[in-house]
């Protein structure tokens, strides 16, 4: 089967096409933003006709969530308008069309994990562009969103990765402690995206998050415990001591019900991802 991967130089991108690669019988075509601009219709379906792939992961997005409240319109034409594009070649070839997507299309406030089917209401301007993003993927009859949280890799700045740097560099960190999400690392949700569509789930929803939850705070703690630093370094403090231009979900816990519907496991604890991903987050910190 053939695969065509978008934002395939990005963190989860670069995972997936790995993931791939080591698949027999896969044939993958891996994109960078310099080999495809997503917002370019017209670029999007010649590369469709040209390639025929079986599924396509859109991995291409503005992930800069601050500046999308500055620039809504850019972040709308790559996460909400080139999605409808995508959807429309993979309807001419007739190609699985799966959208990554985030937890920001909540508004944060719960505090019991969110269904896949639960109300959608984003509180900041990127969780408007990613929910316009998923409208598009799923108005066609082969679209796949796979909402994903808190990701980390090896590949591209991420919480983890800071934190591995500054606890070289300063003497305490204050993290904030009132937001409680799923840290997830890029190479469980490439592996969970291969499976799902290897699975022959139906078209919908699925929530690409590790299990278990915690805050950022806990999250920095457990990077320095792994590091054999004192975890004590890192001091809890609140959101409100780090204003943003967008406001954050205080709570991101997504449930994982339609995994078990489709016959797959829920994705691994949080703590058991992040070690099994720690080799690989050293060495690139450390290249």
């Amino acid at each position: 089967m053939t695969w065509l991967v978008t934002g395939a130089g990005g963190m989860l991108g670069t995972d997936l096409v790995a993931r791939l690669n080591g698949a027999a019988g896969e044939k993958t075509v891996g994109l960078r933003r310099g080999d495809l601009d997503v917002t370019d219709a017209a670029a999007v379906r010649d590369v469709l006709r040209a390639h025929r792939p079986a599924t396509v992961v859109n991995c291409a997005a503005w992930t800069a969530v601050d500046d999308a409240e500055a620039h809504e319109d850019a972040a709308l034409a790559v996460n909400g308008t080139a999605v409808e594009a995508l959807a429309a070649g993979c309807a001419e070839i007739g190609a699985s069309l799966v959208q990554i997507s985030t937890d920001y299309v909540f508004d944060g406030t719960g505090d019991a994990p969110y269904r896949e089917d639960d109300r959608t209401a984003p509180a900041n301007a990127y969780g408007r562009t990613k929910l316009a993003g998923e409208r598009a993927a799923l108005a066609y009859e082969r679209g796949y969103v796979v909402r994903t949280a808190w990701l980390y890799g090896a590949h591209g700045p991420n919480f983890v990765r800071t934190m591995m740097r500054l606890a070289g560099e300063r003497d305490h960190l204050d993290v904030v402690d009132d937001q409680t999400g799923q840290p997830t690392w890029s190479g469980d949700l490439a592996e969970r995206i291969v499976e799902l569509v290897g699975s022959g789930a139906p078209p919908g929803v699925y929530h690409g998050t590790n299990a278990g939850r915690t805050t950022w705070c806990g999250l920095a703690r457990e990077i320095f415990t792994l590091l054999g630093l004192d975890p004590a370094r890192v001091r809890a403090t609140t959101t409100d001591r780090f204003p943003r231009p967008a406001p954050r979900p205080a709570f991101s816990v997504l449930g994982h019900d339609r995994w078990a519907a489709a016959g797959l496991p829920p994705m691994r604890d949080w703590r058991d991802a992040l070690r099994a991903a720690w080799p690989l987050l050293h060495d690139n910190t450390h290249a």
